[in-house]
């Protein structure tokens, strides 16, 4: 912050300077509002950059001729401001005149002209408009193909931007490739340390990140990691963008202690870099709640995620796109928490904001209707449910390529619905296509294959097709050992469902067998009050009462309740449902 400040208070100076030796309409007074217009950006104050640059473009409007390269200079930066203030239509409209001026004032394949097509093109990203997005990319490709020499960092830079798209469209191998491309150009023009390097293999990590190839992807971040150490100070912002990428690798194989230091590592040097209520500190304080989440811990989380919306409602417009996401991620645990009306109030005001900063079929709209029928479902409200999700569906449709991994996500989710409606069939027809769509899209061993595979099984198990249904679900348990390690919480899930089906067949001490190799598992992997563990001691219970132990059951049950007791509100309908659980017993020991 105190480098801003500094900067800041150089730049007026020089302001005033300028206006006392100057005509007022000189094109140096217009530099200074640029410069200090540039400060309040970097900032995060969007409103005073934003003005700033309009006064510097007022003056340049009368002091230069109307095509001059200036003016599409400060077209350029004030469709920049929109853009970080979320609203993208502005910004794509003042880049385009900015473009317009530099086709009328530059040779045909000016750099320029790349640098515009390139931020043309990531606002048609930000609105979800990727194959626009990637058209714009590969026009400011071929203009520096032309423009500079075949190893410039301008081209891997072009490289990585049409990799983005891919990436954007799950088309995960041509991304893989490009950044590739990107990443021995890179190698060739510039130091073995330079920052750059770092964000290729970052980019490269990603896509390995989204393929579920988490080893790889955490050895690239790490790679990534050590070269901005490096090249940068101890606090800039690139080494805290480093700790968040390798702690959401850890977090997705289940290492939750180490995402959270990474996170707070991070957060430390964001506290440090920014000032104090700069959106970087609010993703950051959304990352920790993440984890929290996922250990269960759901009051630490929100109230993490509460401070992430304090600071977003300060440095952001009232409907930017980051507060909706707040909404959605307070709404997420009110649903762990069994508050679903609250859940839904938030869904649907992180709702409300993305109809207005975004265009109707973006694909951010589409999550949003899933969310909310989400909690539509846990509340039995199947029909609701089933039309949010169609409509999540029909955006999709008309913004994804077919087999985006996002359409399997809506058929399971519809599958999912059917399947709590008890109509089987069409249950296992969504989750077929589910698993068709992830087939085309996924690697083989990918874990949401092994979700898949699990999901069918449920169907089959809830027909009664308890052979398939268990085929099913030690195939799906074959890629989760293969995909994650070995004491991810999805194994626990995969043993889980494994031991139901073994219930179902009457095959009691099999059941047992799994539903302990679980809980062994959870007990490694999550906090000693997650409610997972309480669900895993409840199912122990459950197994004991078909093999008539019921002694054994009350104490399972007993300690499923301790946890719940931890973990959970005190109206949550899973401890009542313990509670009584425990009554009925208790009357058959009598």
């Amino acid at each position: 912050m105190g480098e801003y400040s500094k900067a800041l208070s150089s730049y007026k100076r020089s302001l005033e300077i300028r206006k006392t030796a100057l005509p007022p309409n000189h094109p140096g007074l217009a530099a200074s509002y640029n410069n200090i217009a540039s400060v309040y950006d970097d900032m995060s104050e969007y409103s005073k950059a934003l003005s700033s640059y309009e006064r510097s473009l007022e003056i340049r409007k009368i002091a230069l001729p109307p095509n001059h390269p200036d003016l599409a200079d400060s077209y350029n930066n004030i469709a920049m401001v929109y853009s970080h203030m979320g609203e993208y239509s502005k910004a794509l409209s003042f880049y385009e005149r900015s473009l317009e001026i530099r086709k009328t004032a530059l040779p045909p394949n000016h750099p320029d002209l790349a640098d515009s097509y390139h931020n043309i093109a990531v606002v048609y990203s930000h609105l979800g408009e990727y194959s626009k997005a990637l058209s714009s990319y590969e026009r400011s490709l071929e203009i520096r193909k032309i423009a500079l020499p075949p190893n410039h960092p301008n081209l891997a830079d072009s490289y990585n931007n049409v990799a983005m798209a891919y990436n954007n469209m799950g088309e995960y191998s041509k991304a893989l490739s490009l950044y590739e491309r990107s990443l021995e150009i890179r190698k060739i023009a510039l130091p073995s340390n330079h920052p750059n390097l770092a964000g290729s293999y970052n980019n490269i990590a990603m896509v390995y990140d989204k393929i579920g190839e988490y080893s790889k992807a955490l050895s690239l971040y790490e790679r990534s990691l050590e070269i901005r150490k490096i090249a940068l100070p101890s606090n800039h912002p690139d080494l805290a963008d480093s700790y968040i990428n390798i702690a959401m690798v850890y977090d997705k194989m289940g290492e939750y202690s180490k995402a959270l230091s990474s996170y707070e590592r991070s957060l430390e040097i964001y506290k440090i870099a920014l000032p104090p209520n700069h959106p970087n500190l609010a993703a950051s304080y959304n990352n920790i709640a993440m984890v929290y989440s996922h250990m269960g811990e759901y009051s630490k989380a929100l109230s993490s995620y509460e401070r992430s919306l304090e600071i977003r409602k300060i440095a952001l417009p009232p409907n930017h796109p980051d507060l909706a996401a707040s909404y959605n991620n307070i709404a997420v645990v009110y649903s762990h928490m069994g508050e679903y009306s609250k859940a839904l109030s938030s869904y649907e005001r992180s709702l409300e904001i993305l109809k207005i900063a975004l265009p109707s079929n973006h694909p951010n709209l589409a999550a949003s209707y899933n969310n909310i029928a989400g909690v539509y479902s846990h509340m039995g409200e199947y029909s609701k449910a089933l039309s949010s999700l169609e409509r999540s569906l029909e955006i999709r449709k008309m913004t994804l390529p077919p087999n985006h991994p996002d359409f399997s996500q809506s058929y399971n989710n519809i599958g999912m619905v059917y399947d709590n409606m008890g109509e089987y069939s069409k249950a296992l027809s969504s989750y077929e296509r589910a698993l068709e769509i992830r087939k085309i899209a996924l690697p083989p061993n990918h874990p949401d294959l092994a979700a898949s595979y699990n999901n069918i099984a449920m169907a089959y198990e809830n027909m009664g097709e308890y052979s398939k249904a268990l085929s099913l679900c030690e195939k799906s348990l074959e890629i989760y050992k293969i995909a994650l390690p070995p004491n991810h919480p999805s194994l626990a899930l995969s043993y889980n469902n494994i031991a139901a089906v073994y219930s179902h067949m009457g095959e009691y001490s099999k059941a047992l067998s799994s539903l302990e190799r679980s809980l062994e598992i959870r007990k490694i992997a999550l906090p000693p009050n997650h409610p997972d563990l309480a669900t895993s001691y409840s199912n122990i219970a459950s197994a004991y009462c078909k093999m008539g132990e019921y002694s054994k059951a009350l104490l399972s049950l007993e300690m499923s309740l301790e946890v719940f007791k931890k973990s959970l509100p005190p109206m949550h309908p899973r401890l009542a449902l313990v509670e009584t659980n425990i009554e009925k017993i208790k009357k058959r020991l009598k």
